[in-house]
């Protein structure tokens, strides 16, 4: 590869037919199916998530193709906005550059975007353009993206799997399970009773040694959060996930102390930028954080955010986003085990994460999985999909 290779195109797409939005479901799926959200106070939209409109931003696919011809790709959730965001304004620092120049061209979509960005959207655009060239560069130097990144540091990735049946997921050979809870402060100590005894049943059918967590997704107030967590106790429950608003750093740092001894407080999903991170490692928030690669700066600032955790005796283990995550986690020691989303709609069986978008996705195999070789990412858009682009420059 000459170092001169340069960047032709940037082009951003929004997806007809199936995508990266996985809370796109059908009616009847486990993903959305009475589980606590933030909008679990408004009884109206208690049943279904998608009633609030989770998944109205869909899918956004990035490509960008280098002056050889050589196309990288990759999709996040930010749909027609984030096509927008990337078309209209980061595109500019994108098109030209050295496909080396990945540290450079993040910062000038970073700094450029200040004004209206630093969280949300934004970064999920600019993820999508820094996982692109990732992908780009590893198929132009012929060498997956953990390569890139410094090689593996274990030759298999350890999985759990996050889904309404970790009794199934044990079956399946994964090391732990992680569960929705369905029920928020808003429906009273008859919710937190229903709550209580979904564990229990489940921690009695998957027997003492197999991890049991808890997905609150960002539902909770501290009070209850850390009732919740002692009812949970008897219970051996690993951990509790997200339980409050993300820029509840305080609150975070209050229940982290709460929690009984041998329970661990996990967060970070819905948070962006090593400065984020930075605010969750330096108040004491979390034992593991878990940012999304595709939401919380790309794996250039995933990084940064890892070296931060590691230096602060904290565990890195990102949010499910299938290849995107796995080439980091494989080349990372404070990263030990990685999520996989069981997006079977009962969550019985395995099925890739990303399916029908992607193509050669791998799955893990009695809860394991070995990270493809292929260059890239490895792995390719389907091309059934019909790919629509709202916005040219």
């Amino acid at each position: 590869m000459s170092i001169e290779n340069r960047i032709r195109h940037v082009r951003a797409y929004t997806l007809r037919g199936g995508g990266a939005d996985y809370h796109d479901q059908d009616a009847g799926h486990w993903i959305d199916d009475h589980i606590a959200t933030p909008m679990s106070v408004y009884p109206e939209y208690r049943q279904s998530r998608q009633s609030f409109g989770l998944n109205v931003l869909g899918t956004l696919v990035v490509e960008i193709e280098a002056d050889d011809g050589t196309v990288g790709f990759a999709v996040t959730t930010a749909g027609e906005l984030g096509a927008f965001i990337v078309e209209k304004h980061l595109a500019r620092f994108v098109e030209g550059a050295r496909v080396t120049d990945i540290e450079k061209m993040w910062d000038q979509m970073y700094r450029s975007t200040l004004f209206y960005g630093r969280k949300g959207v934004v970064l999920n655009a600019i993820s999508a353009v820094d996982l692109a060239l990732y992908d780009l560069l590893g198929k132009i130097r012929q060498e997956p993206v953990y390569a890139l990144l410094g090689g593996p540091v274990r030759d298999e990735l350890t999985m759990y799997a996050t889904g309404a049946r970790p009794d199934i997921a044990k079956k399946l050979g994964f090391i732990g399970g992680k569960m929705p809870l369905h029920h928020g402060p808003a429906e009273g100590e008859e919710g937190l009773r229903k709550n209580l005894e979904m564990i229990r049943d489940m921690r009695e059918k998957v027997g003492d040694d197999f991890w049991l967590m808890l997905d609150c997704w960002m539902s909770l107030d501290l009070d209850y959060a850390t009732r919740l967590a002692h009812g949970a106790a008897e219970y051996n429950l690993k951990w509790i996930e997200e339980a409050l608003p993300p820029d509840d750093y305080w609150g975070y740092a209050k229940l982290k102390k709460q929690v009984p001894p041998k329970m661990l407080v996990t967060t970070g999903e819905h948070e962006a930028t090593r400065w984020g991170f930075k605010l969750l490692l330096d108040m004491d928030c979390a034992d593991i954080i878990q940012p999304d690669v595709g939401w919380c700066g790309g794996i250039t600032e995933l990084t940064k955010i890892s070296a931060m955790a590691d230096a602060n005796g904290a565990l890195v283990v990102p949010h499910g986003s299938s290849v995107y995550s796995y080439h980091f986690v494989v080349t990372r020691t404070n990263s030990p085990f990685a999520e996989f989303l069981m997006m079977h709609p009962t969550a019985e069986e395995i099925v890739p994460m990303f399916s029908p978008m992607l193509l050669g996705e791998p799955v893990p195999v009695n809860g394991k999985l070995k990270v493809p070789e292929t260059p890239g990412f490895g792995v390719e858009l389907n091309p059934a999909l019909e790919k629509l682009r709202p916005y040219k420059h």
